[in-house]
């Protein structure tokens, strides 16, 4: 099951993923969880440690030729976790090669449901991002959130590969 919404600066998407928020908040807190989930293609890997709290930062090198947008080739930005809850929500921003950062947040919202299913929000927000920047949005288009959430769901069910 599938829903999303979007908003004047927001979009998200949600799926029902049959396994605990514990397992599901396993891949998200690690960097290389993210590169395994990506749909986008833009995540080709990521060095640092699994986040454990607001603060916590890991490098993802990026790859934009993969949305054939902007020309920005091969670069590397930081995530900074800007919200943690364990099990039931991760949030983060990033700084990069544009300086003051843009200021967009993505997210996963997740909720046990009583069937021991996890109902999981996948987001990105620019409400909060420099109005200079605001046009571009949304990069990340509600396919690929979409769709991250089902590769999610197999990463949780099958593992991923780690280097």
């Amino acid at each position: 099951m599938t829903d999303e919404t979007q908003t004047s600066e927001r979009i998200d998407a949600e799926r029902i993923i049959p396994a605990s928020p514990t397992a599901i908040f396993a891949v998200l807190t690690d960097p290389d969880g993210h590169v395994a989930i990506d749909a986008a293609g833009m995540l080709q890997s990521a060095e640092g440690s699994p986040v454990t709290a607001v603060g916590d930062r890991f490098v993802v090198h990026m790859d934009r030729e993969a949305l054939g947008d902007y020309p920005l080739g091969k670069y590397d930005v930081t995530v900074i976790i800007t919200g943690f809850e364990p099990d039931r929500s991760i949030e983060w921003t990033i700084e990069g090669t544009i300086k003051p950062p843009i200021g967009h947040r993505f997210g996963y919202e997740l909720e046990q449901l009583d069937s021991g299913d996890t109902r999981v929000t996948s987001y990105c927000d620019w409400s909060i991002a420099l109005p200079e920047w605001k046009p571009i949005f949304p990069v990340v288009d509600q396919k690929s959130i979409r769709a991250t959430l089902g590769i999610l769901e197999r990463a949780v069910r099958r593992g991923y590969a780690r280097p």
